[in-house]
């Protein structure tokens, strides 16, 4: 017995550390395989993390599931079976999720993880020193009483040496009627730890707009905004943050959601010049290559004539502007209306347009100076550029226009967002996914908040130390993604419903430390 748990648990160690060191050489790979039904893969910082709503952090950790098993195509007998069976298990909660494992199987891993790195267990063939690994975190499916969906092990280590570890259990419910109190927990923790101090931090976070689909035909829409307060002490669980909180502002826009509206904000200037004028008509009305050399060669004549003596705003460097300037002195260069000089010239009036109206929009609003917006609207870079930069002025914009028209805030808080999103920009690509995060006065928000119910509410119970802490969180999603659970009828629900009125998710963070003598 004991000399296959040994073998085991060397295998096991053997595995993860093999995927260790490949990762840090920069091997990619597939998950590695283990007894043919169990599959180990390495997370990184910054990849997706299955346990994000729960650990709040971001570190490289293993994550431990069961094989997916094969896809194979179903016929239409075979659909109708699978559909009748999810609405089953929908309302029975017994489907678990394909991937996780049993809670015996889940906890035999991390025995197996403490074994190999504990320095006491000298007969396993293991080379010395252990290498200490990441975290490792395996699935579970749930079915045990306490409704655990995670275990995980985190070792406690100094400079040279690994002294212990901590074992976590995630359980996790939905729970309308949850009763808990703060003095418990505390009182929990304590007893658990053999502590005599503790704090207890809170997190709230307000989903203060989400926009979703009217029905199935329409896609819904990805614009979402919540505020994040923490803060410390906790008084009672639920409690309303405090105005002497921390809080951030998280913003994430849907472009098609926003720029119907922006259309409306973005009011017609009436200081066009020729070009601008040009390119206004020629994007109603040309709809060929044929059509846009035709007409820019009407131009070019007019201009060689003198029919024409058109006026244009300084600072352009586009290919009709230079034309335009040299007409005023009766000579022009000549330009062969080929290959794509034509759609060359249309998008740099189309460049110049642009950065005009955003120019506009940013300073009449009085959310930018023309300072600010150097970096966006410099013509001295190559047209590419250009477009890129202007690109990220329009997310800007549409960044703001979605807080201005859910939201309504003040205008102190649109002045620091936007100029959150012009340092942001003039450091990094364009990224239509980033999320925006601002901090903010709980002061010049707390209308939006102290009268609504959280989205989620957690309490965190600690003693000083980082790992060693008890967490319960409310909230109105769950938290553990691959289980299902019992969901209450959905006509006992309301629409607009509180987050106790609407079904209500529940998760418990608990831990204890080994140490290794």
């Amino acid at each position: 017995m004991w000399s296959g748990a040994n073998r085991a648990a060397e295998e096991f160690y053997a595995g993860l550390l093999q995927e260790f060191d490949e990762k840090k050489k920069g091997i990619c790979k597939d998950p590695f395989i283990y007894e043919a039904d169990i599959q180990v893969q390495l997370i990184s910082k910054g990849q997706a993390n299955p346990l994000k709503n729960i650990l709040h952090e971001n570190e490289t950790i293993f994550i431990v599931e069961k094989v997916p098993l094969e896809k194979e195509e179903p016929s239409h007998i075979e659909e109708l079976q699978f559909e009748e069976t999810a609405i089953s298990d929908l309302s029975t909660g017994e489907n678990v999720g394909l991937l996780a494992l049993p809670v015996g199987r889940a906890r035999q891993l991390i025995g197996f993880y403490t074994m190999a790195h504990n320095p006491n267990m000298t007969h396993l063939k293991i080379n010395r020193p252990v290498t200490a690994l990441p975290p490792l975190w395996v699935r579970c499916d749930g079915s045990d009483p306490e409704g655990i969906g995670w275990l995980g092990a985190e070792l406690i280590s100094t400079s040279s040496n690994i002294t212990g570890i901590v074992l976590y259990m995630v359980t996790c419910k939905v729970d309308k009627n949850y009763s808990v109190n703060l003095e418990d927990l505390k009182k929990s923790h304590k007893k658990r730890h053999h502590l005599s101090t503790l704090t207890a931090s809170g997190f709230a976070q307000y989903e203060l707009f989400k926009s979703t689909a009217l029905d199935d035909t329409v896609a819904a829409s990805q614009t979402r905004i919540t505020l994040d307060i923490s803060w410390s002490p906790v008084d009672e669980i639920l409690q309303t943050p405090p105005l002497s909180s921390t809080a951030t502002l998280i913003v994430k826009h849907d472009a098609a959601a926003v720029d119907r509206s922006i259309e409306c904000l973005l009011t017609v200037r009436g200081d066009l010049d020729f070009a601008e004028q040009l390119w206004c008509k020629m994007s109603s009305s040309v709809i060929s290559y044929q059509d846009l050399v035709k007409c820019f060669t009407l131009v070019i004549q007019s201009l060689q004539r003198g029919d024409i003596q058109p006026w244009l705003h300084s600072g352009s460097n586009s290919l009709l502007s230079k034309l335009i300037y040299q007409s005023y002195h009766g000579t022009m260069d000549m330009v062969s209306l080929s290959g794509t000089v034509p759609v060359q010239m249309l998008l740099e009036i189309g460049l110049d347009k642009l950065k005009k109206d955003y120019i506009c929009f940013f300073i009449g609003q009085e959310l930018a100076s023309l300072n600010h917006l150097e970096y966006f609207i410099s013509p001295s870079v190559d047209t590419q550029e250009q477009v890129h930069r202007v690109q990220k002025l329009h997310h800007i914009l549409e960044i703001v226009v979605s807080c201005m028209l859910f939201i309504k805030p003040q205008h102190e808080l649109l002045f620091s967002l936007t100029q959150s999103c012009i340092k942001y920009y003039e450091q990094n690509p364009l990224d239509e996914q980033h999320i925006f995060q601002l901090p903010v006065r709980p002061t010049a928000v707390k209308d939006l908040y102290q009268n609504e119910k959280p989205q989620k509410w957690r309490v965190e119970i600690n003693s000083g130390q980082k790992k060693v802490k008890t967490v319960w969180q409310l909230s109105d999603s769950p938290p553990v993604d691959h289980l299902n659970f019992h969901r209450p009828d959905f006509s006992e629900l309301t629409l607009n419903g509180s987050l106790e009125e609407r079904i209500s998710f529940t998760n418990m963070v608990t831990c204890s430390q080994v140490h290794f003598k």
